[in-house]
C-alpha cells in the first residue's frame, strides 16, 4: 500500500512549537490533532495513554521521537497522523530515548492500514538528514514534502 502523507497528515493534524508538562499532556497534543482531523473520537486519547501506562514507554522509538498510537479500536474513525513538535522536551522514561520533542500520533482503523503508515513513517524518519530538516521546518506544507522524499 502506497501511502500519500497529504491524505494521512492533513494541515489540521499539525500542531508545531506547542508546550506539554509531561508525557500524558504531549500525547493529549497528538490525540487533539488526530481528533481534529477527524481520523479519530476522543476516546483513542485515552487509549493511547492507557498503551504506554499498561506497556511502558516502548512508544519512544528514537532520539528525541515518540510514535503514539494504541491498537485499532472503534475510536479509530479512519487512518491517519497527527504530526506534534514540543517547544520543550518532556520525559516519558525511555532511558534511551528520552526526552522527546516530536510525538506522532498514529490511527490505524485495521492492522494492515496501521502497518503500512507505520512502516512509511519509519522509513521517512530513519534519515537523518530528513530528520534534521524535519526539526527546522516551519509548515505543514513542508514537512509532507520532506517526507515524501
Amino acid at each position: 500500500m502506497a501511502v500519500d502523507m497529504s491524505a494521512f497528515l492533513p494541515d489540521r493534524a499539525f500542531l508545531l512549537d506547542v508546550d506539554a508538562t509531561d508525557w500524558r499532556g504531549a500525547i493529549r497534543l497528538a490525540g487533539k490533532g488526530l481528533v481534529a482531523a477527524g481520523f479519530t473520537t476522543p476516546d483513542y486519547t485515552d487509549q493511547m495513554i492507557a498503551t504506554v501506562e499498561s506497556l511502558g514507554p516502548y512508544i519512544v522509538v528514537a532520539p528525541g521521537m515518540a510514535l503514539a498510537h494504541a491498537r485499532p479500536s472503534a475510536a479509530v474513525i479512519r487512518t491517519g497522523l497527527s504530526w506534534v513538535r514540543l517547544t520543550r522536551p518532556v520525559r516519558f522514561g525511555n532511558k534511551d530515548n528520552d526526552p522527546v520533542s516530536l510525538v506522532i500520533g498514529l490511527a490505524g482503523r485495521d492492522e494492515d492500514e496501521h502497518i503500512a503508515v507505520m512502516s512509511a513513517i519509519a522509513s521517512a524518519l530513519s534519515d537523518a538528514r530528513k530528520t534534521s530538516e524535519l526539526a527546522d521546518a516551519t509548515s505543514p506544507r513542508e514537512i509532507r514534502s520532506i517526507l515524501g522524499r
